[in-house]
């Protein structure tokens, strides 16, 4: 819609982005506020959009997870169980539902890149598009033909099970639920527990890099076969290490065994969105909420 204006939202774990748009994805004001109590932040959040005097057409937001997104569930829009403390069961949609009075689509922020980059960023032509990232945690969502999946809820792609690499046998993992699920052997915390530094900090030639790698190369290998997406964008702060990505092409093309439509190792590839990759998430879950 020409001229609307769209409240957007990136809701992290340690801070809330916030972002006014327009469906050309011109970013019109932009805040961050930290992640402290629901009370605090969505106040807060609330009292900002109100504050940048506009007549808004829709919210979008992306956001952690775990969240319910069944909309026939009385818990639609709410955080589910999280260890992170008071947010268990808070609702993200009702206190923008309820003071603009306007339509508001949530997803999680992986499945706000997914759809982004398959819109707009580095999956844009391509029909389908798997996102994963890697930092904290570990997330995927897929986007075909416009569509994100989901099942029951969202996908949680970060806890399949991998084979372990042979030189790393001993690491328990870091996954409260699985230990050693791909999570808990190549995210972030997970490098620092075995190497003392994030992945990028590791010297040249640390075999750190490589185990890393193989884990996410299988992992790639694993939902190629299952999905066989035309691109496989790859983001998230581990992913950035220097050399990573070309890394994981080969490791993938290893692992996959030539089996599939595509050639792995040329479909994946890095973000194209840059920082505006969770806002624009956001907005792509917005401008589905309009008609």
């Amino acid at each position: 819609m020409k001229g609307a204006r769209y409240g957007l939202i990136e809701a992290g774990g340690t801070k809330f982005v916030l972002g006014v748009a327009d469906a050309e994805r011109t970013i019109f004001a932009r805040e961050s506020i930290p992640t402290s109590t629901p009370e605090e932040t969505l106040g807060a959040a609330a009292d900002w959009f109100s504050a940048q005097h506009a007549d808004y057409t829709a919210f979008g937001i992306a956001s952690f997870g775990p969240l319910d997104l069944d909309p026939a569930s009385p818990a639609f829009g709410c955080v589910r169980a999280t260890p992170k403390p008071h947010w268990s069961g808070t609702s993200l949609i009702a206190p923008f539902a309820g003071r603009f009075g306007v339509p508001v689509a949530i997803d999680t922020d992986v499945n706000g890149a997914a759809l982004a980059e398959a819109r707009w960023g580095a999956g844009e032509g391509h029909g389908s598009v798997l996102y994963l990232t890697i930092g904290t945690g570990i997330g995927g969502g897929f986007c075909s033909q416009g569509q994100l999946l989901r099942g029951l809820s969202h996908p949680e792609m970060g806890h399949i099970r991998l084979p372990r690499h042979p030189d790393d046998l001993d690491f328990a993992g870091t996954c409260p639920f699985h230990g050693d699920c791909l999570e808990g052997l190549a995210c972030g915390p997970a490098v620092i527990a075995r190497w003392g530094m994030s992945l990028s900090e590791l010297p040249e030639g640390h075999p750190g890099k490589q185990i890393i790698a193989w884990y996410i190369g299988n992992a790639l290998a694993t939902f190629q076969t299952v999905m066989e997406p035309a691109r496989i964008v790859l983001g998230g702060g581990v992913t950035a290490t220097p050399g990573l990505i070309e890394l994981v092409r080969t490791e993938a093309l290893a692992a996959n065994g030539g089996y599939t439509v595509g050639k792995i190792d040329e479909l994946i590839v890095p973000p194209g969105l840059g920082d505006n990759a969770g806002l624009l998430g956001a907005l792509a879950l917005a401008l589905t909420s309009i008609p």
